[in-house]
């Protein structure tokens, strides 16, 4: 089976980005010149996706507009012959693309607003990318590398990198045999463990394609780690009937849940846009050597 249908879970509030997410949602917070959640989308359907649910809140109108019309903004931009423009903001979504908007009412969790989307992800297999974790991928993105690995084994994949043992209480971690390669079959999971109850330095990162089980095990899960509905908890109840697969990706993941890795990712993508690189490489240089900056 092909996976066609990717989850965004999208109601969280941003507390960290305050007073910015006042207003806004975090997930329309712009890298540059894009929102999170579009480059997220990007990923999803350059990787084959034509279904989007979005799992969100009442206060996230936001994001169900940026991928709608705007048909004042078409129209002064078809006055003012700024084509380039109009062509972008026509061209949020390709042609043939769905989009779903699901509200979840309460916020419980990863694994709350993943089971949200059952009734429109149906029996077959999905993706689940997190609009924070803006992922950089090396030749192709991490949902096209977990794709290549989901069409050899049609069994549930999450991506995965090292982290610092001081780290893990932030994650998700899995065990794996020792000497495993890039892919590997998991042995174990632990939602958030303290550095020496961590089985490995190998955390998951916000890319899953799970199989539709998944939603029966999350019907049963009762809380965990910070009184929340943990995905990974119904991911380790998996694992007890069915093997699931990580993946050390190839690529650089910015975790844009934070203030330091927002601001890591802004430089490191004005640095390759085709408009702004050669000036913005040049007004950072000339950043670092200004004493009175710094």
């Amino acid at each position: 089976m092909n996976v066609k249908k990717a989850v965004f879970p999208v109601a969280g509030f941003g507390t960290r980005f305050l007073p910015a997410t006042k207003a806004i949602p975090k997930e329309m917070l712009p890298i540059v010149d894009m929102p999170l959640i579009q480059y997220a989308v990007n990923e999803a359907v350059d990787a084959g996706i034509t279904d989007l649910i979005f799992v969100t809140n009442n206060n996230k109108r936001e994001i169900e507009d940026h991928f709608g019309s705007n048909l004042e903004l078409e129209k002064n931009l078809i006055q003012r012959g700024k084509h380039e423009l109009l062509d972008v903001v026509q061209h949020t979504l390709p042609e043939g693309i769905s989009c779903a908007f699901i509200l979840q009412k309460t916020p419980l969790g990863l694994g709350h607003a993943v089971l949200c989307a059952k009734q429109f992800v149906g029996d077959e297999p999905f993706a689940v990318l997190l609009a924070d974790d803006l992922i950089d991928g090396k030749g192709k993105s991490c949902l096209q590398q977990m794709m290549d690995v989901f069409r050899e084994c049609q069994l549930s994949v999450v991506a995965v990198q090292k982290v610092l043992l001081a780290d893990t209480p932030n994650y998700g971690v899995i065990d794996v045999l020792p000497g495993e390669d890039r892919i590997a079959k998991i042995q174990g999971i632990i939602e958030k463990p303290t550095p020496a109850n961590a089985p490995s330095d190998l955390a998951i990162v916000g890319r899953y394609i799970l199989v539709p089980r998944i939603f029966e095990l999350l019907e049963r899960t009762v809380a965990g780690a910070g009184g929340e509905i943990q995905l990974t908890d119904a991911i380790a109840k998996l694992l007890l009937e069915q093997s699931v697969y990580s993946l050390q990706f190839q690529g650089k993941r910015y975790d844009c849940g934070n203030k330091l890795g927002y601001l890591e990712a802004t430089i490191a993508f004005a640095l390759k846009h085709p408009e702004l690189s050669h000036d913005f490489k040049k007004l950072l240089l000339d950043f670092v050597e200004c004493t009175d900056c710094v």
